[in-house]
């Protein structure tokens, strides 16, 4: 085990946080109006009283990019604490299916899935992952059959009381930045090099979502609302449902 230097992690973060903040910007650039229109339910907007066009786009809109947002903030973390575990533990991105970190420590092999926060997954999708740690030990105890695995489904923030599932455990939050740094405060150590270039990036993004609901606000306009600039309802179910 080797002692963190908070210089590398920061370093690791200004160098890295860009790549975050271009994929952004990306999601929204190539976004469609026709495909976030075809995944959102016309039902509740008239049962809501939606009355223009600009406020359903704005609303489908920061919902797509709240959940993208979270998608590739969860992808970047987990890059970062792959890189944290690799200077403390010698850790490795896994080429096991459904693994995404492996590191050694007391003799024992730790097999990590890495999520955002703890409310990741319903029933089905915790069924999956316990499946990939079954498959990622028998895998593993091919090639030594004396190796004590211990999987883990590590989450960068939140908590969870009861982390001991069984055949797994769950660390959320410090717990899973200590478990894979040792360090106990790095949880909040790291929130403030999050934060390099962020309103200069933040301004970027925001140019390109301003530009994003006015031009989807037109099209809307012209694809789902009467001559009169009233939104057309049966038009826009239409759209939406038709078989």
């Amino acid at each position: 085990m080797n002692t963190l230097n908070l210089s590398d992690v920061y370093k690791y973060v200004e160098e890295h946080i860009s790549l975050f903040h271009k994929k952004r910007i990306d999601s929204i650039d190539n976004l469609k109006l026709t495909n976030v229109v075809k995944r959102k339910n016309p039902y509740l907007f008239k049962a809501k009283y939606v009355l223009t066009a600009n406020e359903i786009v704005t609303s489908i809109v920061n919902a797509h990019i709240s959940s993208n947002e979270e998608t590739i903030f969860g992808d970047w973390l987990e890059g970062l604490a792959i890189f944290i575990n690799k200077k403390v533990y010698g850790g490795w991105k896994s080429g096991i299916q459904g693994i995404d970190l492996e590191f050694d420590k007391d003799e024992i092999r730790y097999i990590v899935n890495i999520k955002s926060g703890p409310n990741w997954g319903n029933s089905s999708q915790i069924k999956k992952m316990r499946d990939d740690f079954t498959t990622a030990k028998r895998t593993l105890r091919t090639s030594s059959s004396n190796l004590n695995i211990v999987a883990v489904n590590g989450c960068c923030y939140g908590r969870d009381n009861n982390p001991d599932k069984g055949d797994y455990f769950k660390f959320c939050g410090q717990l899973f930045w200590e478990f894979i740094s040792g360090n106990r405060e790095l949880y909040t150590e790291i929130i403030e090099p999050l934060g390099h270039k962020a309103k200069e990036k933040n301004d970027e993004f925001l140019e390109s979502y301003s530009k994003m609901i006015n031009r989807f606000t037109l099209e809307f306009g012209e694809k789902f609302c009467d001559p009169n600039g009233a939104i057309n309802w049966e038009k826009l179910v239409r759209f939406n449902s038709s078989a």
